[in-house]
């Protein structure tokens, strides 16, 4: 239940960051000096985190038994930190694709085409495995379709209302985010969460730097209102979710953690509603339910399946 319940939290934590974001735009600062500060605040305390984590583990050695199994690895390879760095790097594609997206179309909407991530991973599911999604995931599909043009406001103002810039650049967020939940499970599992963070977390600062050279550093920038925007951004967008996810997606795989990202999904339109006052219609609160409803119906069904075939395997 800690498995499911940290990936929850991760994902929840990331439905924040499309308000910080807007509020930052508003204050002046640019996409590099947004993006950068996050994963530069969220590298700052991920290092924080993995030295604790060492300094405590010597502190138990000397109690620890000898025979005792250990469940993380802690000391890496420069070949599994290398891994990490460039398993790390898609946080920092979606971090870029999904802020810039922001500046042309409502935080509403660029939410929920990252939130495609769902249907996404789950397509590129079946290619690597190659065969078909099975019937209950593609019952989810079409549910999760409907909702996303509910939710999107497509039926209510149709697509003329949105700049494509700022679609397109959603939707390739999506893309950027389903590789980093399934990097996230894959990656050097067996390493503890703490140093898979940080290691991941220095992969997508360095891409950051070298697309966007870090002039906020020598200028003063950071150390106005861009140290609080790093902090905050850093804290739910690079720093908590990459920790949860390298606790939790190893434990219960890349298709139950898109169904509990659903998460990230109410908390982003809900800020946008409240915070941003961007206007959210009743037709696409409904959406927001159909999306939500889409993600989890093919657990649910595959769930009642197994049920029903437990059922008549003990009949039998």
């Amino acid at each position: 239940m800690k498995y499911l319940l940290s990936v929850f939290l991760g994902a929840a934590s990331y439905g924040i960051l499309s308000t910080i974001v807007v509020y930052a735009y508003g204050q002046g600062y640019e996409l590099g000096e947004v993006v950068g500060s996050q994963l530069l605040m969220g590298f700052i305390l991920a290092c924080g985190l993995a030295l604790f984590t060492k300094w405590r583990e010597r502190l138990q050695s000397k109690q620890r038994n000898a025979t005792e199994k250990k469940t993380f690895v802690s000391q890496l390879t420069w070949k599994q930190r290398l891994l990490l760095m460039a398993a790390g790097m898609p946080t920092a594609v979606t971090g870029l694709l999904y802020y810039q997206s922001l500046k042309h179309i409502p935080a509403s909407l660029a939410i929920i085409l990252l939130f495609q991530f769902t249907w996404i991973s789950i397509v590129a599911q079946a290619v690597r495995q190659r065969r078909r999604p099975s019937r209950p995931m593609m019952v989810g599909l079409i549910v999760l379709l409907i909702g996303t043009l509910l939710a999107a406001g497509i039926l209510e103002q149709g697509m003329s209302q949105f700049n494509m810039i700022g679609v397109i650049l959603g939707l390739l967020s999506a893309i950027s985010y389903s590789l980093f939940i399934w990097f996230s499970g894959k990656a050097v599992p067996s390493a503890h969460p703490a140093y898979r963070s940080a290691w991941m977390l220095a992969g997508a600062l360095t891409l950051v730097f070298v697309i966007f050279p870090p002039a906020f550093l020598f200028d003063g920038t950071l150390w106005g209102g861009l140290l609080v925007i790093g902090l905050m951004l850093g804290l739910f967008g690079a720093f908590i979710p990459p920790v949860l996810f390298a606790v939790g997606v190893p434990r219960i795989g890349e298709g139950m953690a898109g169904i509990l990202g659903a998460s990230e999904l109410p908390v982003a339109v809900m800020m946008s509603a409240f915070v941003l006052n961007e206007y959210v219609s009743m037709l696409q609160w409904t959406g927001v339910a159909t999306v939500l409803i889409g993600i989890a119906l093919p657990e649910l069904l595959k769930r009642k399946r197994g049920k029903g075939s437990k059922q008549a395997y003990h009949i039998a």
